[in-house]
């Protein structure tokens, strides 16, 4: 690999329409958050019907207060992300860091893998000022981070040394492939990719997980045994039923069903198990189990296979043109900065189309409360749950439409306790569940 000039953006028609997508995407982010600040402060000081035996005044102001504080944390966040990547393009880093690995005089493969080796481990680094404030300051403030320094760079130091060997595994294949079928690596990219996907959701909960958490059978036998039958009732298969020690770094709650295959298992958090009835805990998990048993976890998976088979081939047309290279400063045709600049100009149009991806993730949580409400026969302890989580976690009981739209992959909580409860006969509703959300 080697370069032989280093530049800076160029502006043409290309830098003109990504900055123009750019700007417009950061706005969208920036116009959001405080679209959703500003609904919260109009209305956060109502309890909705579904939370009014649940909720007090005090809590909700702790809820408003989490809300915004960290709505604020997370908006600086994103706009500090825009802002150096801006300033990286136009300070011509990539054609410089290509050039310095050049000199190398390494096989292309391996110095493309270490070109994203170091950007990805300066971005580690440059995260670790926000890390540092998010857990320390802002959740240890509003009482959720348990998190100790060790702890963190515990997490930090295994962090790096696994996607160190992700990005090798991941990386060093792809460039491979685009060495070797210059006119057709994007196909074979696109199946080498789907399988490595595939690998990690089925090695993850085995070999990953593991070395940050303490996984074990979860020990409460009446629970254990409730779980069981209900997942027989409902045709699965779990391989395991775990709870993980996640109070160790929060006090959030949360329960889900990871792996494929031989390695799917149903892990509950400590918190969870600690702080709610197994009612409760059941009815969370047969919520779970209506996402695998209505397929929702392989239609994302191939909806996600659809959107990176048309990735790669917009990634293989951009990379074809010497613009792309010209554009941010490179003087010949570079493998590993073509990925790259690509990924960076599909960024903001990748996101222009998150409300399609969050729509139908709210459509599948509906449909899957409806499913537990089947299985387990009643929705009063889900909506229990949700509301006992809800409190727990601080949650937004008041986001604005348009913030849901365009982020939420679940309905508003409000809304949803009020459909669960309308399930049961229980709420202000006495409408029959349906299968239209």
């Amino acid at each position: 690999m080697t370069q032989d000039a280093i530049g800076m953006i160029q502006f043409n028609a290309l830098s003109a329409v990504f900055i123009t997508l750019f700007a417009a995407a950061a706005f969208t982010r920036l116009a959001l958050s405080r679209a959703n600040i500003a609904h919260l402060r109009a209305h956060g000081h109502i309890v909705p019907d579904a939370f009014r035996d649940e909720i007090d005044e005090a809590t909700l102001a702790r809820m408003r207060d989490y809300t915004v504080e960290s709505s604020r944390f997370h908006s600086l966040e994103s706009l500090a992300d825009d802002i150096l990547l801006l300033a990286v393009l136009f300070a011509g880093v990539f054609p410089w860091l290509a050039g310095e690995i050049g000199s190398l005089d390494l096989h292309p493969v391996w110095s493309g893998t270490l070109f994203f080796g170091i950007l990805y481990g300066a971005g580690v680094l440059l995260d670790i000022p926000f890390s540092l404030y998010g857990n320390f300051v802002i959740e240890k403030k509003h009482g959720f981070s348990t998190i100790t320094p060790g702890l963190w760079l515990a997490d930090l130091v295994k962090s790096l040394l696994v996607s160190a060997v992700l990005l090798a595994l991941l990386f060093a294949p792809l460039l491979a492939l685009i060495h070797r079928l210059p006119q057709a690596w994007w196909i074979a990219a696109w199946v080498f990719f789907a399988l490595f996907q595939m690998l990690m959701i089925w090695l993850y909960p085995l070999a990953i997980a593991p070395l940050f958490n303490k996984y074990a059978p979860v020990r409460d036998e009446a629970l254990r045994d409730r779980i069981l039958a209900l997942v027989e009732k409902a045709g699965l298969r779990a391989e395991g039923i775990f709870e993980v020690d996640a109070g160790k770094r929060s006090r959030h709650a949360n329960a889900y069903f990871t792996g494929l295959g031989r390695s799917k298992r149903i892990v509950l958090y400590d918190t969870l198990i600690a702080a709610h009835s197994h009612d409760e805990i059941v009815s969370v998990l047969a919520h779970e189990i209506g996402h695998w048993k209505l397929r929702h976890v392989l239609k994302q998976l191939l909806a996600m296979e659809v959107v990176s088979f048309a990735g790669f081939y917009l990634a293989f047309r951009l990379m074809e043109s010497p613009l792309l290279y010209e554009t941010f400063g490179f003087s010949s045709p570079l493998p590993c900065a073509g990925l790259l600049l690509a990924a960076v100009v599909l960024k903001p149009v990748a996101f222009f189309l998150a409300p399609a991806w969050a729509a139908i993730s709210r459509k599948y949580e509906r449909e899957a409360d409806l499913y537990a409400f089947g299985l387990v026969g009643s929705t009063r302890f889900l909506a229990q749950a949700l509301r006992r989580l809800a409190k727990e976690n601080l949650a937004n009981l008041h986001p604005h439409p348009a913030y849901v739209a365009f982020y939420s992959s679940h309905p508003p909580l409000a809304e949803r306790v009020e459909r669960l409860q309308a399930m049961d006969g229980t709420g202000p509703s006495r409408r029959p569940p349906s299968e239209s959300p």
